[in-house]
């Protein structure tokens, strides 16, 4: 009997679970924390068999480093430099490491306290504080970001800016004028135009800051930095336009200081949300509502001092928190059927941690 044949395909079956081992072990899930003042970016790997943060990279920007933004093919990260020359840095990710390596910058139009991808991943739109505008930058074939495209004076303090879903609307909002702008999108000219009505108006001096938009592009959840409240808006996808729906709070019973709400989440199934706020380093916890989009506020939970930004992974087991002043990051294991935030794992990081964002790798 000739046994060639049967040992040629049982190697062969072999190097084929040697490859997949290889593909699977190679797989990983990965924290970025921006660390403004010492001017680098932390890489963490997220284990999520343990419940632990473990250190692999700490990479120097050259600059104040804040806000930062994930390529939708999740390849590139993209970080803002809020230090003079204003400009966004663009890293490759390493699939198997989670390791950065710099592949590019380009000149931003001003200090810029947001800024994200659209969905084609061509454009970059970013928010500017303290210039009142808006920007898109071309994004060139390599994934670096280029060209500043349009540049778009806003009401003031403009803070926050993203596209939905459809990728045919832009929403940003203005702190100081307590507003949110609706802009159409065109994603082959890379051009922002107002919509119709173009303005959202919010509460006077409740300061519109982050938002974010339900998996299902029903309702916006908008957080207000200077009256820390927590609005419910219904979200009209032909239109591009919002309508209030709910308001809450994301203060503490008691609370007494300066409200100064910072960041806010959904979990990836959309049935829990989360906002940070800075003045009494809290999260905050609310149930939605599957039918109406409703929150039930579950309280607060003591976090890293001063929270300005987190970050949920995509399985939506874990919330990573990060301290301003602090240095350091949290790491709290969600309970999938209460939403409660379990005992923290603590690693320090860069000094002024601000900004996390989680990328899975295959």
């Amino acid at each position: 009997m000739n046994r060639t044949p049967i040992i040629r395909a049982l190697r062969g079956a072999v190097a084929l679970l040697s490859l997949a081992a290889a593909g699977h072990a190679s797989a990983g899930t990965w924290v970025y924390v921006s660390n403004a003042d010492s001017q680098e970016v932390s890489v963490l790997e997220l284990d999520r068999a343990l419940g632990v943060l473990k250190p692999v990279q700490a990479l120097n920007v050259g600059g104040t480093v804040m806000p930062m933004a994930v390529s939708p093919d999740k390849r590139v990260l993209h970080a803002a430099l809020r230090s003079q020359p204003f400009r966004v840095v663009s890293m490759s990710i390493d699939p198997a490491t989670g390791k950065l390596q710099k592949i590019g910058e380009a000149p931003l139009a001003d200090s810029m306290a947001n800024i994200d991808l659209d969905a084609s991943g061509k454009w970059l739109f970013a928010a500017s504080y303290q210039g009142g505008k808006i920007s898109v930058n071309a994004i060139g074939k390599d994934g670096a970001a280029g060209a500043i495209q349009q540049l778009v004076q806003t009401g003031p303090n403009a803070h926050a800016i993203h596209a939905d879903a459809s990728n045919r609307f832009v929403l940003a909002t203005s702190l100081g004028g307590d507003n949110v702008s609706s802009w159409r999108f065109d994603a082959d000219k890379g051009l922002l135009s107002p919509n119709d009505p173009p303005l959202t108006m919010a509460a006077a001096k409740s300061g519109p800051r982050h938002f974010v938009w339900d998996k299902a592009q029903r309702r916006v959840y908008l957080l207000n930095e200077l009256d820390a409240s927590l609005h419910v808006y219904g979200w009209d996808a032909a239109r591009g336009t919002l309508k209030l729906e709910q308001s809450t709070t994301t203060l503490p019973p008691g609370f007494t200081g300066k409200p100064w709400a910072a960041d806010l989440h959904l979990t990836p199934d959309g049935r829990f949300l989360y906002a940070s706020e800075r003045t009494s380093s809290t999260i905050s916890a609310f149930r939605v509502d599957a039918s109406t989009g409703q929150l039930k506020p579950l309280g607060q939970t003591p976090t890293e001092k001063t929270p300005r930004g987190f970050a949920i992974d995509s399985s939506g087991r874990y919330l990573v928190a990060a301290g301003q002043e602090s240095h350091s990051v949290a790491l709290y294991a969600i309970d999938s059927a209460t939403g409660a935030l379990g005992k923290p794992s603590r690693i320090s990081v860069g000094k002024n941690p601000n900004w996390i964002e989680i990328v899975d790798t295959p």
